[in-house]
């Protein structure tokens, strides 16, 4: 299942959006969030060298309907808040895509990373689009569900061959030795190996090919 991470450029008339950009040097990390109907509710934590700046515009701020300081520090605050302008939040609901927290905001893009089928990322990219959301792709890599694809005997050479550094480059372990750690002949080893090899590699070209057709 592919992972996604993605840089979102906030409009700039949303609240968050507004004050990261008022105070560029800050952070501003959603660590958990639920969108209602047409609210939504978190827990930020504002990493600022002026925090107590940032929390004073946070309490005139359009958009925010209440917010409660649950931690302050010399650098840092920890706020609940609930907003009228859910817009990131809804997108990623309406997209069914599992909410991951952290997103962290800076400067008034937003770093979301996001494991989902390729079609649930699909639907996200066209609720960013509807809604005039720019985006870019900073990385996308494919996570294959060992469990599925080899045996557990497969899986347990595989899991010792990365143990004991036959895949290293240079290799530190040869064939030969894995095959005395495992108890079995160097034969056995290599055809186990080729097997589970071939499977991992299948799965990865055709989770890849699943998704260019998708596309």
């Amino acid at each position: 299942m592919p992972t996604a991470r993605l840089a979102v450029t906030l409009p700039a008339d949303i609240w968050i959006a507004d004050l990261s950009t008022r105070y560029p040097d800050a952070t501003f990390r959603v660590l958990a969030a639920l969108p209602d109907a047409d609210t939504g509710v978190g827990l930020v934590e504002i990493v600022a060298s002026d925090v107590d700046d940032v929390l004073a515009r946070l309490d005139g701020t359009d958009g925010v309907r209440v917010f409660e300081t649950l931690y302050r520090g010399d650098d840092r605050a920890l706020v609940q808040f609930e907003t009228d302008d859910p817009l990131l939040l809804m997108s990623i609901r309406n997209s069914r895509a599992p909410f991951e927290p952290p997103v962290t905001i800076v400067d008034g893009v937003a770093d979301i990373e996001l494991t989902a089928p390729r079609e649930r990322l699909s639907s996200l990219t066209d609720q960013f689009r509807a809604l005039g959301l720019q985006f870019d792709v900073r990385s996308i890599r494919t996570t294959i569900d060992s469990e599925s694809v080899v045996s557990d005997g497969q899986r347990r050479l595989i899991e010792t061959a990365v143990a004991e550094g036959y895949y290293d480059t240079p290799r530190a372990c040869t064939l030969t030795e894995l095959a005395e750690q495992l108890g079995i002949a160097k034969s056995t080893a290599s055809e186990r190996l080729h097997r589970a090899e071939g499977a991992i590699i299948r799965a990865f070209v055709a989770d890849g090919a699943a998704g260019s057709e998708r596309r």
